[in-house]
């Protein structure tokens, strides 16, 4: 379990030393972080950034050809390097969409571990 949660905090300090370049030589792409959330400009670069990520994951999708249920042909051909190239896009604007708020890779952990509980708790018991 240590290996997985060290890669974890080896991922969020790569995108916040990546966010810090980007911060350096585009220094209106971010506000110093963490942001204060109460703030209306704060709101707006979160949603920015969540639905950067959102796009990403629907350009993921867009690699999917062989999942309409009205298609006859079959299309199971995919490239999975280009759709995991995808997942990882969005999964670095949602990392950064955690460190501008201030949430570490253990609150992460942490929350996810509470959410997970939850979630099987509710299929267990007939949800």
């Amino acid at each position: 379990m240590t290996k997985r949660l060290d890669m974890l905090d080896d991922i969020f300090e790569k995108r916040m030393q990546f966010m810090h370049l980007i911060k350096e030589k585009y220094p209106d792409s971010y506000k110093d972080w963490p942001l204060n959330i109460t703030e209306k400009s704060s709101q707006v670069l979160l949603r920015d950034t969540a639905l950067k990520g959102v796009e990403e994951m629907f350009e993921a999708l867009g690699h999917l050809k062989n999942w309409k249920p009205h298609r006859d042909t079959d299309i199971p051909e995919i490239n999975r390097e280009e759709f995991l190239e995808e997942i990882v896009d969005a999964f670095n604007y949602f990392f950064s969409l955690m460190i501008l708020t201030g949430i570490d890779a253990n609150e992460f952990y942490s929350a996810f571990n509470k959410k997970d509980k939850i979630i099987r708790n509710r299929i267990e018991n007939n949800y």
